[in-house]
């Protein structure tokens, strides 16, 4: 019985096959053993390359923006986590739908160089929001235990002095490279105001330390409410910064006042009701 990689893969390579898609969206090996890039298929010699294993932790979801306004549709495989991110940017009119092929693929967790990723620590479901098909197994359904909250209630219990202290270490780290912004979903703006010369923020290093605050809260507080919690920003930062904790504390902030709330519904801090609680 093939795995669900190997069916994944086959499926691709028939659709490509058949011509039902123009170019597939998937991942290659990278320069480590560890190391999956995304990578995009557009003849058959290249789609040889195609790979789909416990590596392939890269979301791709944020590729389409630009890949749905080519001729013809695209096939993205894209995992349960990734597809909660593409539903944002489909709810955002970033992305068109009937240029797109979703092909989902189920995991059952993907790992980094120190092991099992962070989101994957606290999995949110394996249910795909949107897809065209889908491709799993009853070990791919299977969700781990945990709490994604659970680091952020330990913040919550310092005290003022000792937060700031934490996050002044962490993003004191950063080196402005922008990785965490170009990786996000959630961070699509046609110019970021960071690289806007009019701001006064544009620089590419920190001029002093309160901007490398600025750039990470103004970069957390714009993805509020949209932010889906696919762990990239921390995965992408070549400094080991945890910057979901910024994000998952907003994320936490808005469960308890509005309800239990995805991203890529309607936000609540754009839409009123009565009952909506006072923050």
């Amino acid at each position: 019985m093939q795995t669900v990689a190997e069916r994944v893969i086959a499926r691709a390579k028939e659709l490509f096959f058949s011509g039902e898609v123009r170019r597939v969206l998937g991942w290659e090996r990278g320069e480590f053993q560890h190391e999956r890039i995304p990578a995009l298929y557009e003849t058959a010699e290249q789609l040889e390359k195609l790979v789909y294993d416990e590596y392939c932790g890269p979301n791709l979801s944020k590729e389409l923006i630009a890949l749905s306004k080519l001729e013809g549709r695209t096939l993205a495989i894209l995992k349960p986590c990734d597809a909660r991110s593409l539903n944002l940017l489909l709810r955002e009119y970033r992305v068109d739908r009937e240029k797109v092929y979703i092909l989902g693929a189920g995991c059952t967790g993907m790992r980094g160089r120190d092991g099992l990723l962070l989101k994957c620590e606290t999995c949110r479901g394996k249910d795909f929001p949107v897809f065209d098909e889908a491709i799993d197994d009853e070990e791919c359904r299977k969700v781990p235990d945990g709490d994604r909250f659970a680091d952020v209630c330990r913040i919550e219990q310092m005290s003022g002095d000792e937060r700031f202290l934490f996050f002044r270490s962490e993003l004191s780290k950063c080196i402005r490279c922008n990785a965490c912004r170009n990786i996000c979903p959630a961070c699509s703006c046609n110019q970021c105001v960071f690289d806007n010369p009019d701001s006064g923020v544009s620089s590419k290093a920190s001029a002093d330390p309160f901007e490398d605050s600025q750039f990470h809260i103004v970069r957390a507080f714009h993805v509020a409410g949209r932010c889906t919690d696919c762990g990239e920003c921390s995965r992408a930062c070549p400094q080991g910064i945890p910057l979901h904790l910024l994000n998952r504390k907003i994320i936490k902030d808005i469960g308890e006042l509005y309800g239990g709330y995805e991203a890529g519904g309607r936000s609540p801090l754009i839409d009123y009701r009565a009952s909506d609680g006072e923050a």
